[in-house]
């Protein structure tokens, strides 16, 4: 026979608080990065059956793919010290959500 259980978290107004400014930030976070993952694929992208012969490639940059994305974390939290308050742990999982997310598209 399996057992289960089942526990209810009961946050004080402190921690509720805190909880939502770092799901606001998380979620400023996996935005960013998800425009990004778009902005790099509509500029690199072009149909081959409807590109001129003679047009203007702008620079290419490379996939912004997750270990890119993921080396970019130690910077933000130097650049955003108010990040540093947020495990490393949470952060690398939304580059993998942003990963997962864009790899479904």
């Amino acid at each position: 026979m399996r057992t289960a259980y089942q526990y209810k978290l009961r946050p004080t107004k402190q921690q509720v608080i805190e909880l939502d400014r770092w799901l606001s930030m998380l979620s400023a976070q996996y935005n960013y990065l998800l425009a990004d993952r778009f902005n790099w694929y509509e500029q690199n992208r072009s149909p081959v059956n409807a590109c001129n012969l003679v047009c203007y490639l702008p620079e290419l940059r490379d996939d912004p793919d997750y270990c890119s994305q993921k080396k970019t974390l130690p910077q933000l939290k130097k650049t955003n010290p108010w990040y540093s308050e947020i495990y490393s742990q949470v952060l690398q999982d939304v580059v993998k959500r942003v990963k997962t997310t864009f790899d479904r598209f």
